[in-house]
């Protein structure tokens, strides 16, 4: 067995391991059978308008891609990009041994339509830092309604402005190409983010919860940090850890935090199981069968950075 092929079953065996052992630590201090109960005493018609919540987060964050893409010169219909976007999610949570979602949109946009892998690459990672960006608008938002993190409201202001000024300068004099459109791709992110949170907020009353949500807003957001840790499967278990121990913090309800951030997950997987569509019909991409390679997304990174170069 070869080094690729080896890193690769290495990859997916501690995936899930981590993804395990986070799990088993969750379940440790929450009860399955108290969110199960939960679960059938919902009220599931929020449950769909969770998933409707969740899908324009998705369309919107699609469309911010595709500005993205349209800064470097790659013109790409909103309806194809989404198409494109959904396949990669599908990769990301369905398959998180391979090139991983973000890395097969490199492999596939640079073969089809001949654009550097460098300017695809750095295009997601601004895309990505917009994303951070309208997080940590929100998260300074919420800590206003959250006295007991005991900040002075003009604090996270006063952070929301210096470090968007900052951002917007470094990045229009270094990263020119990419601050095209910087207002509109950023409201967008803002969008992203609150179609998220309304989401939340929706799984929230699917389960009759009436108190105060601001503090599970902001639990939930912190956690989605851990999304970007790549030794998980979509960051599942590892986001769940930071909501017990954060719920704890606050003196929340921690099977409500965990039961809302293992639902949100779920109406993800939902959403993203939609892109195996293209995986079985590779004609709705224009495509005969879709480009395979059998490299590690790191592996396949670094070929394109060195091509391009």
């Amino acid at each position: 067995m070869d080094k690729k092929k080896s890193w690769n079953i290495t990859k997916v065996i501690i995936k899930i391991a981590v993804t395990g052992l986070s799990l088993f630590l969750v379940f440790r201090k929450v009860d399955p059978k108290d969110l199960k109960a939960a679960i059938l005493g919902s009220d599931h018609w929020f449950f769909v308008l969770a998933f409707l919540a969740f899908l324009c987060s998705q369309l919107i964050s699609s469309s911010r891609l595709n500005n993205f893409f349209r800064g470097i010169g790659l013109q790409l219909s909103e309806g194809y990009n989404f198409k494109l976007y959904l396949l990669g999610m599908f990769y990301n949570i369905f398959l998180p041994g391979g090139i991983g979602g973000d890395g097969y949109k490199v492999f596939f946009l640079r073969k089809k339509f001949g654009i550097k892998g460098r300017k695809l690459v750095t295009a997601l990672f601004f895309d990505r830092l917009s994303g951070l960006w309208a997080m940590f608008v929100i998260t300074a938002a919420l800590v206003v309604f959250i006295p007991s993190i005991g900040i002075p409201n003009w604090w996270p202001i006063l952070a929301v402005v210096a470090g968007t000024l900052v951002y917007y300068i470094v990045v229009n004099k270094y990263f020119n190409e990419y601050a095209f459109w910087f207002v509109k791709k950023h409201l967008k992110a803002i969008g992203v983010q609150s179609f998220q949170v309304i989401a939340v907020i929706m799984i929230l009353y699917a389960l009759h919860f009436n108190g105060k949500f601001s503090p599970y807003l902001f639990i939930f957001l912190g956690s989605s940090l851990a999304a970007l840790f790549p030794f998980t499967v979509g960051g599942l278990g590892a986001r769940e850890i930071i909501i017990v121990y954060g719920s704890n913090f606050f003196g929340l309800d921690d099977h409500l935090a965990v039961l809302i951030s293992l639902t949100f997950y779920l109406i993800s997987a939902m959403l993203s199981f939609c892109g195996s569509y293209f995986i079985f019909n590779p004609r709705a991409l224009g495509e005969e069968k879709l480009p395979q390679d059998d490299k590690t997304e790191i592996e396949e990174m670094e070929d394109l950075l060195k091509k391009d170069e």
